[in-house]
């Protein structure tokens, strides 16, 4: 006896998939319509008008480019903004050669080589206030670890009595964002990672070869090893300069909300912040968010197009 079976129209059945896929992403559609797409549209209109919602139930003002003129001339953006660079020049190439140098050390061939990733990657686990309190702590400049051991070890009765004074880190115009920036190397186990796996997918035969014609580790390192990595550390830039262009919570935490000593760390987006929901000028908020998104796209391009020369790709078609 034959098995019996029923057939679909192909059509009917085409139909059918096609609609249970949409079924199945429906809540990944409906999620980024309302929380993505939505509020993006929402602040790129709000951007041309003047809207106050925490001071009564007031509708927006159309003011067109009013927002974009006036914060051309306010100071505290253009502060913002140095500020945010200057974090930026300091934190992105110190970050990536401080994770790159950790990931070749954690790449060689030692015992209890796991633990030691284990550990150099715990760290970045922990994010947000609980590590802005922590390093509060650590550069305090009365009690603080780091100003303890520069004393012991270079204060005027150290073991090296040169005289030296710790920095008063976040209560210093000076030495705030310096304090971020080493606050900063906290998270390095996150590129580390992607670090040590594109180490581990360079061709260990490339590293035979260079070495039986008597190169030596460094040129190893500087002919093979950065070449062929080259799209990573790449990619680790352009993730670095756009978190380093959206740093808050370290900013708002270590200052008090308040950007200081004396606008020291008023990183561009806390301006933003305050001005939404503190001044609550909601639509001169979302000016300044959008000229961000269009700092961001503009350095990330320029990043993109200065880089074709000068990475490696494996596929021949894909080099530029």
């Amino acid at each position: 006896m034959g098995v019996l079976a029923r057939v679909i129209p192909e059509g009917k059945q085409a139909r059918r998939e096609t609609l249970a896929f949409y079924f199945s992403i429906s809540p990944w559609i409906i999620g980024t319509l309302f929380f993505t797409i939505g509020p993006v549209i929402a602040s790129l209109l709000l951007s041309f008008t003047k809207y106050s919602p925490g001071v009564g139930f007031k509708l927006p003002v159309w003011l067109g480019l009013e927002n974009y003129q006036t914060l051309i001339h306010d100071r505290i953006v253009w502060k913002s903004l140095q500020v945010t660079v200057y974090y930026t020049i300091l934190a992105v190439p110190l970050g990536i050669v401080a994770s790159l140098s950790l990931a070749v050390l954690l790449n060689q061939d030692v015992p209890g080589l796991s633990i030691f990733r284990t550990i150099y990657y715990l760290p970045s686990v922990i994010t947000g206030v609980a590590v802005s309190f922590l390093w509060m702590w650590i550069l305090n400049p009365q009690f603080g670890i780091i100003n303890y051991v520069i004393a012991v070890l270079v204060g005027p009765s150290g073991i090296i009595p040169l005289g030296i004074q710790g920095p008063k880190w976040f209560f210093s115009e000076q030495w705030a964002v310096p304090g971020l920036v080493v606050m900063s190397l906290w998270g390095l186990g996150g590129p580390m990672i992607i670090y040590l796996a594109s180490l581990q997918g360079v061709p260990t035969p490339l590293y035979d070869a260079a070495t039986i014609d008597g190169a030596n580790a460094w040129q190893r390192f500087r002919h093979i090893t950065l070449p062929l990595i080259s799209p990573v550390i790449l990619f680790t830039f352009i993730t670095g300069m756009i978190g380093s262009f959206q740093v808050f919570t370290q900013a708002y935490i270590i200052s008090g909300g308040d950007g200081g000593p004396n606008y020291a760390t008023m990183f561009y987006v806390l301006n933003i912040f305050m001005n939404a929901f503190r001044f609550y000028r909601m639509g001169y908020a979302s000016a300044l968010a959008w000229i961000l998104f269009w700092i961001i796209l503009a350095l990330t391009l320029l990043s993109l197009r200065a880089s074709r020369r000068m990475i490696y790709y494996e596929a021949p078609g894909e080099r530029r």
